[in-house]
């Protein structure tokens, strides 16, 4: 008789920076009623062919990764997991712009304008 294998934890498709989370849990403080949490996907848009969307979520899907934060749920889009795997997402603030920037390793190029991004 063999012992059973243990259980590998199975990595998260992606890191939030404490920036990331702590925008994460701003987004959910003000929240439209009904939603659970916020979702990252990767629709196809742009000149580059894919680009990066968080939006509200209000039913979870089985097929999605959910991510527990200190903000509130974090779900990827399971269509989207293949191309965000290894990716850090975070929050950046300055004089002229807000928003969630990421480092993607998957990604081979991205447009000019920064919208979009390629696998």
């Amino acid at each position: 008789m063999t012992a059973a294998a243990p259980t590998r934890q199975r990595p998260q498709a992606i890191r939030l920076t404490a920036a990331a989370e702590a925008r994460v849990a701003a987004l959910m403080a003000r929240a439209p009623q009904g939603a659970i949490g916020v979702k990252l996907s990767t629709p196809r848009r742009g000149c580059s062919g894919l680009a990066y969307s968080v939006d509200y979520v209000t039913q979870a899907n089985p097929m999605d990764e959910r991510i527990e934060t200190s903000g509130g749920s974090f779900f990827v889009d399971g269509a989207s997991v293949l191309y965000l795997i290894g990716s850090t997402m975070d929050w950046v603030e300055d004089d002229f712009t807000a928003g969630f920037v990421f480092e993607n390793p998957n990604a081979k190029g991205a447009c000019g304008c920064g919208e979009s991004f390629t696998v």
